[in-house]
Parts: structure tokens; sequence; C-alpha cells
């Protein structure tokens, strides 16, 4: 209904248990002071993490809708929907607050900067043809490319300064700006996917099935021995709720969350693992996890470790202990481990970043299948 509502809009929005008495989405922390200009008030900072971007959530205010939809109530048949006109729509936009768009012909009738804009849009059009890009789409449907890239296509046509100006009558400044079009069309698209893919429906399943999730996780513990990347361990994060581990168990120096670094790597993961107490030692992880019942199995390279391929991994609930990043496992916890497993290399390094080893050796263990009945 909301998405026949904002034809002109690229927003993924949600309703409230009340109707349509509000839109719920997130926005880039860049865009924050558009939308709050078009009648949005910003709730809090997001959990969700997407990349290096730092996303918010907003709720639009009732008085945004009645200008949204040029209506004095919220009761809207499909049939009036149906008949507003996509004309006033896009003018509706205009009105509610957006930037001055540098492609209103209006405004490039008075623009000092417009002389040449033609010969510009040619060349443009012509790079962006060589891209598979096409601009006649642009030009007529610009909420399939993202507000970035039209603004990108927008400011090469009509600069607002003479610097500007000088720089896109440059030779080869029509390649460079469909280039960077290019990009961000593919960024856009991305954050789409993501959207839909990543972000609404990990929410409903984590809402939805929590309690199943609790009892289905696979017997498996991850300890991390001194681990200095909080990187490193976001990623780790990121794995282990993909695998539906028990848990991760960040002993000693490891950095937690929520360490920035964690939450960027993690990509929204780290809320749903469990990391344990702070401040425990490996060693006194490792000894307690035997007291459970646990096979504790150290992953390092030394004369005695048996290759992975070749290691038979107990039916028993497992630990796997993956060390600090220069000196490895602490030798007094390597003593405690019932065998030490290592991953072959072939080339003149001998050891794999340790996220990458804990995902090789995590699908391993859930590939055998040993952990199943």
């Amino acid at each position: 209904y909301l998405k026949r509502i904002l034809l002109f809009s690229n927003l993924v929005a949600d309703t409230g248990a009340n109707g349509f008495s509000r839109i719920l989405l997130l926005a880039k922390s860049n865009l924050l002071s558009f939308y709050v200009d078009c009648g949005y008030m910003v709730l809090r900072p997001s959990p969700i993490v997407h990349g290096k971007d730092v996303w918010y959530e907003l709720e639009a205010r009732r008085e945004y809708m009645e200008r949204l939809l040029r209506l004095q109530t919220f009761n809207t048949s499909d049939e009036e929907l149906n008949n507003i006109d996509a004309a006033a729509i896009a003018a509706n936009r205009r009105e509610l607050g957006s930037s001055r768009s540098t492609s209103d012909p209006e405004y490039a009738a008075d623009n000092v900067f417009a002389e040449g804009r033609n010969e510009r849009r040619t060349k443009l059009h012509e790079e962006l043809n060589k891209l598979g890009i096409d601009p006649n789409e642009m030009e007529h449907h610009p909420e399939r490319f993202g507000t970035a890239a039209m603004r990108t296509y927008n400011s090469f046509l009509l600069p607002k300064s003479k610097g500007a100006l000088a720089v896109a009558e440059s030779p080869t400044r029509a390649r460079v700006v469909a280039n960077n079009i290019s990009f961000l069309v593919r960024e856009f698209k991305a954050d789409q996917e993501e959207w839909l893919r990543n972000v609404d429906r990990n929410r409903d399943d984590a809402v939805r099935q929590s309690e199943e999730i609790i009892g289905s996780k696979h017997p498996v513990v991850i300890v991390l021995d001194n681990v200095r990347s909080a990187h490193n361990v976001g990623n780790i994060l990121r794995l282990a709720e993909a695998a539906q581990v028990e848990s991760v168990r960040l002993c000693g120096m490891t950095p937690r969350p929520p360490h920035p670094k964690i939450m960027k790597t993690a990509m929204g993961a780290a809320e749903y693992v469990d990391v344990g107490d702070p401040g425990a030692s490996t060693l006194q992880t490792v000894l307690d996890l035997k007291a459970k019942g646990y096979d504790v199995y150290g992953v390092e390279t030394t004369h005695t470790a048996i290759t992975l391929w070749d290691a038979q991994i107990s039916c028993n609930p497992v630990a796997f202990v993956f060390g600090n990043e220069l000196i490895g496992v602490d030798v007094e916890v390597l003593k405690e481990c019932k065998n030490i497993v290592s991953l072959p290399t072939y080339g003149n390094k001998n050891s794999l970043n340790i996220a990458t080893c804990v995902g090789i050796v995590t699908w391993d263990y859930l590939r055998r299948g040993a952990h199943m009945p």
C-alpha cells in the first residue's frame, strides 16, 4: 500500500500497529538532515550495521503524511489512490522540502553556469552508455538509481561555482563522472538488496523464531585466546552467528562488543552471539569446558599437530581454541587440549588469518555432521 503511495520514493517503508499514522524507515547518517527537513523525526541509532555507514531509525510525522497524500484523512480507498495524479505527487515531492534540483529547467534558465549544459549532457550520456547505464532511464526514473547517483549526474550538468564549471569542462571529466555514477548505482542497488535480504528477514526471524533458535544451536564453542584485532573478532562473531554455534569465548585481552570495530565487521550479528563473561582467562575457560564434558581441540601449527582433514573429531560437544595472531595459542592451554589440529599450507606462509581459519574449522565440523545424532 505504502509503495503505491510513495511512487517517487526509493524508501522501503513500514507502518505502525495503528495503521497509516506513521512511516518507519532506516536512513544513512549523511541523509538525516534531508529527512528531517521533509518531516521525519530521528528516533535512535539503528543496531543494524551496513558496511561503513551508520544508520538511524526515523519516524514520519503525521503532518508529513497529510501533506504527502494531500488529504485530510488516511482512509484512502484504492479507487481514490489510483486517481492520484503522478505529476501532482512529483510536484508535491518538491513542496515537501527536497533540495533544489540542479536539473530543474526553471533553475537552469537562470543559472550562470548553465552554458555548455547540452554538450556536457551529450558527453556524459555517451560515457554512461559505454558502461551499460541508460541515461534516458536515469532522467525519467531517477528513483531507480538513488539520490547520490542523481546528485552527481545533475551537478555535472549544472555546476554551482566557477571552479566546478572549470572541472566539468575538462576533457576527461565526463568519463570520471560516469564511472562515479556507475559505482553509486551499484552501491544503491546493493543497499536495496541488503534491506530486502538481510535486514528485514533477520529481524523478523529473530523475533518470530527466537525460542527455536535458542534450542537449535550446534554444540560448538569457539575460544579466542588473547586475539588482538577487533576486526577479526567482529568477523568471527558474524560467522559464529551464521553457523549457529553455542558461544564465542573472548578470553584475556580479546576485545569485546560494543567495540566499534567489532560492531562494524560483525554486521549486526554481535547481539545474537553469546560471548561469555568478561575477564576470564583462556586456561580457566578451557578447564571449565572440559568439566562440562566438552572435548577441546587446539588449532595451532606444532610438530605434534594433526592435519584437520585427518583428525578424528569427537561426537561430543566440542570447543576449538584459536590463538593470538603473533604467538598463537598459549602453551599451557595446548597441554589441556584433547588434540591439536592444523590447517595445511602449501606456500611460504605457514598460517592463515584467524577469522579465515575459524571459518574453515567450524564449517568442516558442520560438514562432517559429527554433532548429529
